[in-house]
């Protein structure tokens, strides 16, 4: 590497160091203002940033300091902890006091690091049990930092609208009774696609709510697309908040064409945007390989090439901000 090289891209990496150096802080307390995110100047913004993968199965990238650098390296504004309910060794039903204990970590690190925070119960099913003691107590500890977003349920499968409304009621009102204030992301029917659903029946009563559309580019072409510029014409605030380039199996090929239709698509509409996922299982969604430090420092040969990919979008749009 060339010495006008290495400046040309110290320059490039201290720029984007300095655009999310105090992003919480800049942008402070989010809401809704019809159908557009808006900060706490009521200008429109647009969180883009990684999920990680499940806690249950990849608990070791849960940590503060993989935070600081998703936000430092991949230039993250906004990051996703998706807590496993069932599945894996460490799942919460199996083992709540742990899985708490890696979601807190991950709050923390957005906290210390002044970026955004999605809290994903990471379900397919119905806990309304469990998930309304956990929203309760993670609502009581933290809902008086604006840099916290609540995902009450991640890709509802087979239950129907009505079953999944009157679930994240429920849940909504309890996180309510804690945090006035900050968004509440709502799932829809079939993995996040059926977002028509909510349109013609959203729940009412409540501010700073919005919906959650999925979609793996390799697969969810156009009329994904379609269906949900139809449900925000009717007054519906749609969330991205699980997202990649490959098929809806988290593996296959990549589609970077299709990718960045989707890309251009949500930029054009302000749409945030959360990339699936830290992890390094074998698999094409997952952005790490088995070399990949527990806590960051990851080199080019460290990442996959979701990974790599996902980290050209984040520093390109997010200088934006």
């Amino acid at each position: 590497m060339n010495i006008k090289y290495k400046i040309i891209l110290l320059s490039l990496i201290l720029s984007f160091s300095i655009a999310n150096a105090q992003f919480v802080k800049k942008h402070g307390q989010l809401s809704v203002k019809g159908i557009q995110l808006v900060d706490k100047n009521q200008n429109p913004i647009v969180l883009r940033g990684v999920s990680f993968g499940w806690h249950s199965m990849w608990p070791r990238f849960y940590n503060e300091k993989a935070v600081d650098w998703l936000k430092k390296d991949f230039n993250c504004n906004i990051v996703r902890a998706a807590m496993g309910i069932e599945s894996g060794q460490h799942a919460y039903v199996k083992e709540p006091e742990f899985s708490k204990e890696k979601i807190e970590a991950v709050i923390k690190g957005a906290i210390k690091s002044d970026i955004y925070v999605i809290i994903d119960w990471h379900s397919h099913n119905v806990n309304l049990k469990e998930a309304a003691a956990y929203f309760d107590e993670i609502s009581k500890k933290y809902g008086k930092y604006p840099n916290v977003i609540y995902e009450v349920f991640n890709e509802p499968d087979y239950e129907t609208w009505p079953e999944v409304k009157a679930y994240s009621e429920e849940i909504i009102k309890v996180i309510r009774a804690n945090d006035p204030d900050n968004i509440i992301l709502v799932g829809c029917p079939k993995w996040d696609q059926d977002v028509h659903l909510p349109a013609a029946d959203p729940i009412i009563g409540y501010d700073n709510l919005m919906y959650t559309m999925h979609f793996y580019a390799a697969t969810h072409q156009k009329q994904l697309r379609d269906k949900t510029d139809e449900a925000i014409k009717s007054g519906l605030p749609i969330f991205i908040s699980e997202s990649a380039g490959m098929e809806a199996t988290g593996d296959g090929p990549m589609d970077y064409v299709a990718w960045q239709e989707y890309v251009d698509w949500m930029e054009a509409k302000k749409l945030s945007w959360i990339t699936w996922s830290i992890s390094d299982k074998v698999e094409t969604c997952s952005m790490l390989k088995k070399t990949a430090n527990s806590e960051g420092n990851w080199k080019d040969e460290d990442l996959n090439e979701s990974g790599l990919k996902t980290r050209e979008f984040l520093r390109k749009y997010n200088a934006k901000n």
